[in-house]
C-alpha cells in the first residue's frame, strides 16, 4: 500500500523539456523576422561604410596638405577629424543598440506565441514546469520523470 502512491507519481510525467532555440527557429514567422533584421543590418552597415569612407578621404586630404596648412587651419582640420571620428563611433554604438532593440521587438510576438503554446501544453499535460534545455542548462534529465515536448511544441507552432 505504501508503494502505490509512489508508483502513481512515477507513471505521470512531472515536467516537460525542449529546446527554446530550436522551437522558435521552427516558426514560419522566424524566417521573415531574420530577413527583416538582416535587411536592417545591411542598411546600417552601408551607412557605416559610407561614413568610414568619408572620414578616410578627409584624413587623407589632411595628411596630404598638413605641411602646407597654416597653424590655425591645421588645428581646425584636426578638430574636424576628431569630431567626425567621435560622431562615427557614436553612430556605430547607436546602430548596434538599435539593431539589438529591433531584434527584441521583432522576436517579441514569436516569443509570446511560443509562451502561449507552452502554457497550453503544460496545463493540458499537468506539468509542474517545462525546462529549456538550451545552453547545457540541464545536463541530465530523467526520462521517467520528464517528457520531451519538442515535437508537441513544433506541431502546435505550425
Amino acid at each position: 500500500m505504501v508503494l502505490l502512491p509512489r508508483m502513481a507519481v512515477a507513471q505521470q510525467k512531472m515536467f516537460g523539456y525542449f529546446s527554446y532555440d530550436e522551437a522558435i527557429k521552427e516558426m514560419p514567422e522566424y524566417v521573415l523576422v531574420q530577413e527583416n533584421l538582416n535587411d536592417l543590418k545591411s542598411k546600417y552597415d552601408q551607412e557605416m561604410k559610407r561614413v568610414e569612407d568619408e572620414f578616410n578621404r578627409k584624413y587623407e586630404d589632411f595628411l596630404d596638405g598638413r605641411n602646407d596648412f597654416a597653424p590655425t587651419i591645421l588645428q581646425k582640420r584636426q578638430t574636424e577629424l576628431q569630431e567626425l571620428l567621435k560622431k562615427n563611433v557614436a553612430f556605430k554604438a547607436e546602430a548596434q543598440r538599435l539593431l539589438q532593440q529591433a531584434e527584441v521587438d521583432a522576436l517579441a510576438p514569436l516569443k509570446k506565441k511560443l509562451q502561449d503554446v507552452l502554457d497550453k501544453i503544460g496545463s493540458e499535460r499537468g506539468y509542474a514546469f517545462i525546462l529549456n534545455t538550451d545552453g547545457d542548462a540541464c545536463p541530465y534529465i530523467n526520462p521517467e520523470m520528464g517528457e520531451d515536448v519538442s515535437q508537441l511544441v513544433k506541431e502546435a507552432l505550425r
